[in-house]
């Protein structure tokens, strides 16, 4: 139940005016920020190692990632659970950024940036 209401709060339509950004505009988004979604306590870490670090509903988030023709692609376990390997488009809309799975096609998230040190 409570995975459902993870994956389905996590969906969000993207706006059309949002800016497609390529993997160097991505790394400097994220190099001194969290990605976060207040709603589900939701805090992530993306290294520029390719590693994913973070929490969500208070069970830990891992994962992994790279960037493939163009599209943010990601394997994260939330938990217990494992989250399949997934290419997202990545979007950003002022301090925000919005990742929309299935290459563009599916569900997306929108995530603010938030300093690190906040």
């Amino acid at each position: 139940m409570i995975t459902a209401i993870f994956l389905s709060l996590m969906a969000t339509s993207a706006a059309a005016q949002d800016t497609l950004i390529e993997r160097s505009d991505f790394l400097s988004a994220v190099a001194t920020n969290i990605l976060e979604i207040r709603l589900l306590s939701l805090q992530l870490k993306v290294l520029d190692s390719g590693e994913i670090t973070g929490k969500a509903f208070g069970r830990g988030v891992t994962g992994s990632w790279e960037w493939t023709d163009g599209f943010f692609c990601r394997s994260m376990t939330w938990g217990d659970r494992e989250l399949e390997y997934n290419c997202q488009q990545v979007k950003k809309d002022g301090a925000s950024l919005i990742f929309t799975s299935d290459k563009g096609t599916g569900r997306s998230a929108t995530f603010s940036l938030r300093p690190e040190t906040q």
